[in-house]
Parts: structure tokens; sequence; C-alpha cells
């Protein structure tokens, strides 16, 4: 599949995205938080869903780490809705498209996805879609300080971009941006 190409839509017209990292407290509640604000400006919220996961049990119902919350709030994003939850079969039959923060939790990801009968290739790498390090790994910034979230959304803010102009192709819409309308 060429770089920044998102699995076609199971249901014309909508769309479901899942993100998904080890214990869904960091990295893929904050791309969750930051996707969906940017889902909504696009104009796409009636038509794209966007949830996070963790490929581990250890956090199943808290709250995000108070540092990457902290990180989006200082950023201007409600960080408060997150509730962590764990990957599981039904993920891959609900979701058009899953992508991993590392290379670790795609090969999770791609197992779980694998009981769906070949939705494995509906599993990507978040960085996928990163217009400066295509593929690349999101680090894991729980065990060191606030530079590892600041460094996290800046990736995730970049890289988020990008998957809304695919999700936009996909759903065969420009939507409607804020600040573009007239």
């Amino acid at each position: 599949m060429p770089a920044a190409t998102l699995p076609p839509a199971r249901t014309p017209g909508q769309y479901a995205v899942a993100l998904v990292c080890l214990g869904n407290i960091c990295r893929s509640p904050m791309a969750d938080v930051v996707l969906s604000d940017r889902v909504a400006a696009a104009g796409l919220a009636d038509r794209v869903t966007v949830e996070s996961c963790g490929t581990g049990d250890w956090h199943v119902g808290r709250r995000m780490d108070h540092r990457a919350a902290a990180t989006l709030t200082s950023a201007g994003y409600n960080a408060t809705r997150h509730r962590a939850q764990q990957l599981d079969d039904s993920w891959a039959e609900r979701f058009d498209v899953l992508l991993a923060m590392d290379a670790s939790n795609l090969a999770g990801t791609r197992s779980a996805a694998s009981a769906d009968g070949g939705a494995g290739e509906r599993a990507l790498l978040f960085r996928t879609f990163d217009p400066v390090d295509p593929g690349g790994e999101v680090p894991d910034p729980y065990y060191g300080g606030d530079s590892g979230f600041e460094e996290v959304l800046a990736m995730v803010e970049r890289t988020t971009e990008v998957i809304v102009a695919a999700l936009e192709q996909v759903l065969g819409s420009s939507g409607d941006r804020r600040g573009d309308r007239s």
C-alpha cells in the first residue's frame, strides 16, 4: 500500500480509525484527542469515528497519563474524556484502519486482527502518514520527562494533518474546514 493511503471504507460514507499503543494512557490517547479535533475542524465528525486502545490491560478504565493530559491542555485540546480501553478481536471488525504507535504494537494489532480473516492489512503504523519520517515509530514518553510528551504531540499533530487529508480522499469530500468558509 503506498504511503499516505488508507484502506477503503467498509461502509460507504463512513470511516472508523483506531489508534493503538501499549497501555492507552500516553501516545494513542494523545493521537485520539488531536485526530478527533482535526476531524471535527474538517467537518467530518459525523462521518469519522476515532477511538484509541492499548494492547495491554494495565490501565483499562483509567484517565490518560497526567503529563499527556497536561501537554494536550497546554496546546488547547480537551484531554478530559479519555478512559483507557484494551484492544481485542472486535476492534479489527469495527474499524477501517488500526494505526499502531510502534512496531511491537503493530504486531499485537495484526495478531488481534488476524481473527477477522485477513483484516491484518488494515493495521498500519501511525507514522506511515508522517510527512517528516514516514513509517517511523512514535516513541513511548512514559518513562521520560515532559519533553517526550511535547515531542509526541508534535509528531501527532503533523501526522494527523495527513491522515485527515487521506480521510477526505477516502470519503470523497474536501470537508468544511474551519476558517475556510466565506
